[in-house]
């Protein structure tokens, strides 16, 4: 069964374990965490997820932003991150949702699934009528994710498509 779950606690080996593997940069998305230690994941990147979720003590360019992993059964499979509103930066550049499916698990659809999983928590959280995505131009498999889940190319610069979701469609 494929279902999504906030960065928790009780979960914690299992996450670790795929954040640690999770490159700094895939594709734009972006892990400050990579090879990190257990304890170091413990002590500080689990708290930081809750605590961004929350929106507690964030740097001045940073909107509260929702970890969610993906699983299927009791494996963790993919990360979706919502971010809960957009600032000027995010408006032009990475926008609302951000994610990344393990590389054993791509080419299976789990993207199209997850995206559509985190479009209707998305839809409850984010202001703006619009979804704001971004994909780098050379990640056809990503933007065909985004469009399989009603998403539409509203522009393009720099080697990105900036695809918009109409939440009244989710």
């Amino acid at each position: 069964m494929l279902y999504l779950k906030e960065a928790n606690f009780e979960d914690l080996e299992k996450e670790w374990l795929f954040v640690k593997d999770m490159p700094e940069d895939e594709n734009g998305l972006t892990n400050e965490w990579h090879g990190i230690s257990p304890e170091a994941f413990r002590q500080k990147a689990l708290p930081d997820m809750i605590r961004y979720a929350k929106g507690i003590n964030l740097p001045e360019w940073m909107v509260p932003e929702t970890f969610l992993f993906l699983w299927e059964d009791d494996s963790i499979i993919g990360q979706f991150r919502i971010r809960h509103y957009l600032n000027e930066a995010l408006r032009t550049g990475a926008g609302h949702i951000g994610y990344y499916i393990g590389k054993e698990y791509r080419g299976r659809g789990y993207g199209t699934k997850g995206l559509k999983l985190t479009l209707q928590i998305a839809k409850d959280i984010i202001p703006e009528e619009e979804v704001y995505l971004r994909v780098n131009q050379n990640n056809p498999a990503s933007l065909r994710v985004m469009l399989k889940n009603g998403g539409r190319i509203v522009g393009e610069n720099e080697g990105k498509y900036f695809v918009r979701i109409d939440k009244a469609s989710l």
